[in-house]
């Protein structure tokens, strides 16, 4: 098989499956199955493409699929899953948005969100400071919620929302100020508060035709301008931002550190040796 899953899917094989809408630019599929591989494991991960009408109805019936052990979740249904699982982990608990669902013993789905854990380690990893900077964030969606709690966790100073829908920023702030008072709330414009780290948390730039999610040429000198779209690499808004001279953080970064959480939520380990 291609892709680093197992030689020969046969009978014995275990499923996981990546849902979104759409699917075409999820690189979990890469990671997970040489993962698969590496820890001799007989399992394969592939995408499953389902629009949000038909996300309750889908995720019932995987949850009867006897040899499917667990689920990631792209855009855009990171929020609605929350709603859909029968107990959510700490960090979905706080930002109500989920990117990994696996099977409870009592029947049903336990969810957790690791992609903010993953944008932290991804940012930190390539040097770029989280304690006590300012971060601005366009999209007040699933991923969005996420990265700003994990963020706050790690000691960022403010985080600032902005979405096309102003009710959603302000959901969200009002749900994590409860644990952070004073340090999050929704902004008119993604540069208004002259952040350290602007991140684009928006599917925009998937599209060659997509509008850019926020203007560069507002951010300040040295802003660290961040996209989680990961397909294409050099997103439209990293190319402009570049341009500008801004140092750029690219979206696979998020998901490459999240492979080791997703070993441990999954519990995925090699065959004991003979």
């Amino acid at each position: 098989m291609s892709g680093g899953g197992p030689a020969a899917i046969g009978g014995a094989t275990r499923l996981y499956a990546v849902l979104g809408d759409p699917v075409a630019q999820v690189r979990a599929p890469a990671l997970l199955n040489p993962l698969f591989a590496g820890l001799g494991l007989d399992a394969v991960l592939v995408p499953v493409h389902v629009g949000a009408a038909d996300l309750a109805a889908v995720l019932a019936g995987l949850a009867a699929v006897r040899n499917l052990d667990g689920l990631l979740v792209t855009v855009p249904h990171k929020i609605a899953v929350c709603g859909l699982a029968g107990a959510l982990g700490p960090a979905a608990a706080v930002s109500g948005s989920a990117n990994a669902l696996r099977r409870r013993p009592g029947g049903g789905w336990y969810a957790e969100d690791f992609d903010g854990a993953g944008f932290v380690a991804g940012l930190e990893a390539a040097g770029h400071r989280v304690r006590g900077a300012r971060f601005a964030i366009a999209g007040a969606g699933g991923a969005g919620g996420a990265i700003a709690a994990a963020v706050l966790t790690a000691g960022a100073a403010e985080v600032r929302l902005h979405d096309t829908d102003p009710a959603r920023p302000a959901g969200i702030a009002a749900r994590l100020a409860r644990h952070w008072p004073g340090r999050i709330g929704p902004v008119r414009a993604v540069g208004e508060r002259k952040p350290d780290v602007a991140v684009n948390a928006t599917p925009l730039g998937l599209r060659p035709d997509d509008p850019l999610p926020f203007d560069p040429a507002g951010l300040p000198a040295g802003c660290v301008v961040a996209d989680i779209v990961m397909r294409p690499r050099d997103t439209a808004l990293l190319r402009a931002a570049a341009g500008l001279g801004h140092p750029v953080h690219h979206g696979a970064h998020m998901l490459d550190h999240q492979v080791a959480l997703y070993r441990d939520f999954f519990g995925l380990e090699g065959p004991a040796p003979p």
